[in-house]
This record gives structure tokens, sequence and C-alpha cells, in this order.
């Protein structure tokens, strides 16, 4: 087969988009829309650019680069060896596979069961759920007869479900933009984007739908990576419309019933949504949601680390491991980490991701410009990325100190001089700087 006919290509579309959903894109959209309130449509559109935007372009930049590591190899190859470990590790069982377990434990189960009960509660949920994660993805390029076919679909039907009942509820008065959200409402979203992680699994994400493609007799490889595109920009325009949807539910919610930013989550947002509209129901049906959702996107991740570990490390310590033993490895170690508990997950996230969304977004960009900037100047991929990391990395360890109590005050002030710091976007400065520097390297080599 040459090509994929429209069914398939609709198939692929809902496997990847199953894949990108989960806990975060359910959560941080209403949460933008009920802090943003009558200033919702640039907050959204700021969302959008960085939860939609980037990731599409990742999936494009590293379709048509022949992979991540070719991409990041522009670089040095070593550097892509580390910061691909670094991004498997934070998609994978560091934090994003186990915040889908601890997630929709939270939304389906916790609600329902005693408090004193929780530990054992969430012990049990987490067993049942890694161990369902772990036999949808026991054949990678399968998962779209189970997420394409099936998980996907059912999951926009679900929250198509949610949405029409917020037309019918209607917004009433909307609320003032509040919180993080009281002024530059653009820029607070493009940055709340960030929490999605998508754009680093989608870095990496190829390689799955390329095996589904594969599976379905595309043999030639300019082919696999047309399709893989296709379904990156289907995906693409499916997070456009839900995003947005979602936004509309929170600003629904919020009129509804206030929230304290500080304190509260998207996930009080749908709750107190989902309680008003439906009752006891309600906190039900969401938590079907959040667990379909979140088991999609846990397969996904699993799919992904698994085959990238078996194809980087197939040997460690003499010994060969298996895609199988990869798989068991990754799913043992984040049924351990869930059961340290969300808030402990998201606190220590948060700053790991400002450490590796900078440089994804360099190469990204970098790659979509390689024909006009990178082939003729190939130091510039070396000198923005080595600012950029040097810059997103110290402000890594700075939120770090700051999760757990501490500061560093010369490193603090450091920072402050950075333009645009106080908006995290710090890096950008010195990715200018990198960039004139990569320029002006080049006729010397």
């Amino acid at each position: 087969m040459n090509k994929l006919v429209t069914r398939q290509r609709l198939v692929m579309t809902f496997t990847f988009f199953s894949m990108f959903f989960g806990a975060g894109n359910l959560i941080f959209p209403p949460f933008v829309g009920a802090q943003a309130g009558s200033a919702t449509m640039p907050a959204a559109i700021g969302f959008i650019v960085s939860a939609v935007g980037l990731p599409i372009l990742g999936v494009l930049a590293v379709t048509f680069a022949g992979g991540f590591d070719k991409l990041a190899g522009r670089v040095s190859p070593k550097f892509a060896l580390f910061l691909g470990v670094a991004i498997m590790l934070t998609i994978g069982p560091c934090f994003a596979i186990p915040r889908t377990a601890t997630t929709s434990f939270e939304m389906m189960v916790a609600p329902f069961v005693p408090t004193s009960y929780d530990w054992l509660a969430q012990l049990i949920y987490s067993l049942v759920f890694f161990s369902l994660a772990f036999l949808f993805a026991q054949h990678p390029e399968k998962l779209s007869k189970v997420l394409g076919r099936f998980m996907g679909p059912l999951l926009l039907v679900l929250i198509a479900v949610l949405f029409i009942a917020c037309l019918v509820h209607g917004i009433g008065t909307p609320a003032k933009p509040m919180g993080d959200y009281s002024t530059n409402q653009i820029a607070r979203g493009f940055l709340d984007g960030y929490q999605t992680m998508d754009l680093l699994a989608a870095l990496y994400f190829g390689i799955v739908i390329s095996a589904n493609i594969r599976a379905q007799q595309v043999d030639d490889e300019s082919q696999v990576q047309k399709e893989t595109a296709y379904a990156g920009l289907g995906t693409g325009v499916l997070l456009i419309v839900i995003y947005g949807a979602l936004s509309y539910v929170g600003v629904v919610s919020g009129a509804i019933a206030s929230i304290e930013p500080a304190k509260d989550t998207g996930a009080t947002v749908l709750t107190n949504l989902t309680s008003s509209l439906f009752g006891t129901f309600g906190t039900a049906f969401l938590g079907v949601v959040f667990v379909i959702a979140c088991l999609n996107v846990c397969t996904g991740l699993i799919c992904t680390c698994a085959t990238y570990f078996h194809t980087r490390f197939q040997t460690v310590a003499g010994r060969t491991l298996s895609y199988r033993t990869w798989q068991i490895i990754f799913t043992v170690f984040s049924f351990i980490v869930s059961n340290a508990g969300l808030s402990a997950i998201i606190k220590v996230s948060v700053p790991v991701l400002s450490a590796l969304y900078p440089i994804a977004i360099v190469l990204v960009l970098l790659a979509l410009t390689h024909k006009k900037l990178g082939a003729r100047f190939p130091r510039v991929y070396f000198w923005t990325v080595l600012l950029v990391g040097i810059a997103s990395f110290a402000t890594c360890i700075s939120s770090l100190a700051a999760v757990f109590g501490g500061s560093i005050s010369w490193l603090d002030a450091a920072l402050a001089m950075l333009p645009l710091q106080q908006y995290q976007l710090g890096w950008v400065m010195p990715a200018i700087i990198g960039l004139a520097i990569g320029i002006a390297d080049a006729p010397r080599r």
C-alpha cells in the first residue's frame, strides 16, 4: 500500500489525539477559562499557541528531520542522547505517567472513599490502572486498534456531552479576570500551555504513530512521514476545538461558583460544574472522562518510552533487554511513584519543565527554518541550545530550591537581570544571542 485511505487517516488521527489528551489537557483549559472569565478569548489563544501550536510544529519538525535523534544530533550526538533520556523520563515514569494514575484516582475514586482509606484505595486503583495500561501497551504497532477505533472517539463523545450541557445552561455573567490572569492574559495562557507537556511528548510520539502506519502496509518512508504529518495536523484541529470548548466550560463554571486561583485547580472547576449541572451523577461522569483520558495517555507514554529505551539501550550491563522488559520497568516504577501523591508530582515537575521546554522550543524553531538558517550556519544549533540551556537550567535550579522551601539569592539576582524573566521567558534573549554567535561562528569553520 502506498498511502492510507481516509478512514485509516481518521483512525491514526484519533490515535494521536488519544495519546496527547490526558489529565493536564482536561484540567488546564477549564482553569484558564475560570480565571480569565470575560478575558477568556485572549487567554485561550495564548494557551492554544503553546499547547497545540508548538506540539504540532514539533511533530512536523521531527517528522521531516527524520526523527528527534537526527534533529537533536545537529547539536551533537551526545546531546541528543542526554536530551532524549531527560525527555523520556519526564514524560514517562518520573512525572507524566504517574500523574495519569493519581489524577484519575482523585477524580473517580477519592470522592467516594472515606479519607482514612485513601492510601489503600489509591494502591488498589493504581494497581488495576497500570495493569490495564500494561496490557494495552503490549504491541505499540497495534495501538490504533485500541485508541484510534474505540477509546479516542469515546472520549470525544463524553467531552461533547459536557460542552452541550454548558451551552444549554448558558454563561450568565462571566467573572472578572483574577489571579495570574488579571493582566497579560495571552502571555499567561502561553505559559500555562507548558503544563500539558505535549511539546515534549510530540517529539517522540511520532515513533509509535509511524509504527502503526507501517503496520497498515505503508512501506515507503517518505509516505510514512507524510501520513504522520497528516495525523499530527488532524490532531491539532481536534485539540483547538476541544480546548476552545473546555475554556468555555471553565467560564460557565466560574460564573456558577467562584474559585481561589492560589488553592483550586482545573479539577475543582470541572467538579463545581458537573456537581451543579448533574449532582452526584456529575461527579461520577467526570471521573469516567478522566479515567478514559488518563488511561489513553498512560498507554501511549508507556509504548513511547519502552520503544525509545529498547531502541537506544538494547544491552545494559551485558544483558539484552527486550521491549517487554523496558515496558515492565516503566510500568512498575510509575506505579511506585504514583503512590507518592499528585501534589508532590506536580510541584517537582514544574521546575523540570521550565528547563526542558525552552530547549525543545528552540530545537523545533531551528528545525522549521533549517533550509534557510541551520543548513547555511550549522553552528547556530550548538550556540543557541547552549545559551538557552544555561538560562533554563538555572531557572530550574532556582525553582526547585523554592519548591523545597529555600532560595539561592545570587542565582535569583542573576536571573532577574534577564529580559522577560518575570514572565518565565528569560531564555528568549540568550536564544537570540546564541543565534547571532552561531551565524558569526560559521565562516571561521
